[in-house]
């Protein structure tokens, strides 16, 4: 059993996870930057470790300083959240040579699925199905080319090591592939240290589908159903929800004996997510596999009941699945929103800075992830991820109400600082989103309606109001 944990992260990951540790018995050991001194989840923790300045590279990625945290503090296991290191094998690897318990899948298997290449081979060995792609790099544009037109196109173009929807790029027809192929492997090599890159026909009107797999080490696997998770900007992800409406049980039923089967085949363990695109006939695609929490677990947790982390730790520490697939019921439905520090109106551009005053919401079935508190600094060398607002109801029309009015509870004041409450509202009441026949195209056609309707409704002036961000909730009151 975990004794005592070190989270290698920050922000509202950081506090979610410390607060399962409090219910669990596990001390907390937090680890922060310079930057963060102020940071919410330190005053849930039993110690506190600064690992360094400001700059990931040097504190949340600083793998050195992290493992003498823990040995400094007597920590016998680490979390590493989600994004920094948390998909890094050398991390899990260095984390087991210094007698420490990783909490995710073994280094090997890390290693294993590192690659999204890879991955996508070793899938289609299990029986997943795939979009017509590359299952190896594509070393030369001139393979690119000559494989894009077999597939035919639109085709994306993906980095091998990427992830949090960064390192890819969509090419519409041949004549734009030589330039986006050198773009994107350029990109990569700069975000990821990798320029690896694999191809994929794109698949148009899709919704973005992702199944929740939880795995032990004695052989076990399960499923605990699916996020949706199609309302993307720039293949971010802004708003999730559960259960899919384009789902029905027997699709379901299917994608998730397909993950579960497919995570197992690869020895994973732990919490992990198989990521799909669904098409309008119901025909599934497996994308990717991410062997981490993702942002967006508790939507999971809201409509099954289930404390990802907990059975995280428990499985990690050796334990046997505390369920299986016939304890698992999905209850309802539950959406989550996103709410970061940015500026919808000025193309979401982070606007960090003091948050002087921050109230948000509570009431029934309402759920509040966040990593900050008022008077907590908003760093600008981190996401901008403020707060994550999830709401649960018995259907889906009652979760937009709840959602709508936990968004109108917002207030958010500091000097330069903009949320994307207001964006949020706005999504939630579109005609197409309202009536759930939303596709990961969603987003930037609702953008382009706004655009095109702001020009109409231009102040006598010239100045363009900004809608998107007029929205109560978005900048406080």
């Amino acid at each position: 059993m975990i004794r005592r944990l070190l989270i290698a992260n920050r922000g509202e990951i950081a506090l979610r996870v410390a607060r399962t540790c409090r219910e669990m018995g596990i001390e907390v050991v937090a680890v922060h930057s310079t930057a963060d001194r102020d940071a919410a989840v330190l005053a849930f923790a039993d110690d506190a470790v600064c690992i360094g300045p400001p700059a990931p590279k040097n504190s949340y990625l600083n793998i050195p300083n992290i493992v003498e945290a823990a040995r400094l503090s007597g920590a016998d296991a680490i979390h590493p959240g989600y994004g920094f290191l948390s998909e890094d094998p050398d991390f899990a690897e260095i984390c087991a040579a210094n007698g420490l318990i990783f909490v995710g899948p073994d280094p090997e298997v890390m290693s294993r699925i590192a690659s999204k290449a890879v991955v996508r081979g070793l899938m289609s060995r299990a029986g997943l199905p795939l979009l017509p792609g590359t299952e190896d790099p594509v070393e030369t544009v001139e393979d690119g080319e000559r494989i894009a037109a077999e597939i035919g196109y639109p085709v994306i173009i993906k980095a091998a090591a990427g992830g949090g929807g960064r390192g890819m790029a969509i090419v519409p027809t041949k004549h734009d592939f030589r330039t986006t192929y050198h773009a994107t492997r350029s990109a990569a090599h700069a975000v990821f240290k990798d320029s690896t890159v694999y191809l994929e026909r794109f698949l148009t009107g899709a919704r973005h589908v992702e199944i929740q797999v939880l795995c032990d080490r004695h052989g076990n696997g399960i499923h605990l159903g699916e996020r949706d998770c199609s309302v993307q900007r720039r293949r971010q992800k802004l708003v999730e929800e559960a259960p899919s409406t384009r789902l029905d049980a027997a699709l379901r039923a299917e994608m998730g004996a397909a993950a579960v089967r497919g995570a197992l085949s690869v020895g994973y363990t732990g919490v992990g997510t198989m990521e799909f695109l669904v098409d309008g006939d119901g025909r599934f695609y497996f994308m990717e596999l991410n062997a981490r929490i993702q942002v967006e677990h508790p939507v999971t947790e809201m409509v099954t009941g289930v404390d990802l982390v907990a059975e995280q730790l428990r499985v990690a520490g050796g334990e046997p699945l505390s369920l299986s697939q016939s304890d698992v019921v999905i209850s309802g439905a539950a959406i989550e929103c996103r709410i970061n520090a940015e500026d919808p109106g000025a193309s979401f551009a982070p606007t960090p800075g003091v948050l002087e005053r921050l109230e948000l919401p509570g009431g029934p079935w309402t759920r509040v992830d966040a990593g900050y508190l008022a008077g907590s600094r908003v760093p600008p060398h981190y996401d901008s991820l403020l707060a994550k607002v999830v709401v649960w109801g018995p259907d889906r029309r009652s979760v937009l109400a709840r959602m709508d009015r936990a968004l109108t509870e917002i207030r958010v004041q500091g000097r330069g600082i903009s949320t994307t409450a207001g964006f949020h509202r706005a999504v939630l009441s579109h005609p197409v989103f309202a009536a759930g026949e939303h596709t990961i195209h969603f987003v930037d056609e609702m953008l382009t309606e706004e655009k095109e309707r702001s020009v109409t409704r231009s102040a006598p002036n010239g100045k363009r109001q900004r809608a998107l961000n007029k929205t109560e909730g978005s900048r406080g009151s």
